[in-house]
């Protein structure tokens, strides 16, 4: 059985993925009394105390990568995959636990996805790509070759990555943004080419 935890709306693209794999699903865990059910399943408050951790799996369901990574690190049940059946994932590929796969994503050859990572919608992850734990590429996102992403770090919608960049921890990239040259840590990038317009804060991300 699954649990997912958080009931917005990112919780209700995971469920249909799951829907289609064809995976059980038990409930929600979500702190807004306002939110009783999504699609027919229970939502509550915390997890039930009849479930047995040996018998459940989890998924976090936060497009928030600081609050995904935060609600991972105090969650001591095992994590599931989603992976929407329309996505096309190298059989040579890696995919850390926790992650979630949208619909129309391909990951090609030798790339590898780390823990807790969204993969949204339609987005590109080429050949020898190496995206670590809390990463978030956004819908119609475009990474080359050989990109590696450092954790945390949020690829706004239709971002361009060309092969192998490097993007540092914690940073962000804006809708559209095409990167060209390296991008260090924490960095707020924008534009065509990509320039740097300010830096999110560091004690944000690792207090």
């Amino acid at each position: 059985m699954i649990y997912l935890y958080g009931a917005s709306g990112h919780a209700k693209v995971v469920i249909e993925i799951l829907e289609q794999q064809q995976k059980i699903i038990s409930g929600l865990i979500d702190g807004n009394p306002a939110i009783k059910t999504i699609f027919g399943y229970p939502v509550f408050r915390e997890m039930p105390d009849v479930v047995s951790k040996d018998d459940v799996r989890m998924i976090i369901c936060v497009g928030n990568n600081i609050t995904r990574k935060r609600l991972a690190e105090k969650t001591f049940i095992d994590f599931d995959v989603a992976t929407h059946p329309s996505a096309n994932i190298s059989l040579r590929s890696i995919i850390g636990e926790g992650s979630v796969i949208m619909a129309g994503v391909s990951v090609n050859s030798q790339a590898n996805i780390g823990k807790h990572v969204i993969l949204n919608t339609n987005c590109s992850i080429d050949h020898d790509c190496c995206l670590e734990n809390y990463v978030h590429i956004s819908p119609n996102a475009a990474l080359a070759g050989n990109v590696q992403i450092g954790e945390g770090t949020h690829i706004g919608i239709g971002a361009s990555i060309i092969q192998g960049i490097k993007i540092g921890r914690w940073a962000t990239i804006g809708a559209g943004t095409v990167i060209i040259n390296d991008v260090p840590d924490y960095a707020v990038v924008v534009g065509n080419p990509g320039r740097i317009i300010k830096y999110n804060k560091k004690e944000i991300y690792e207090p």
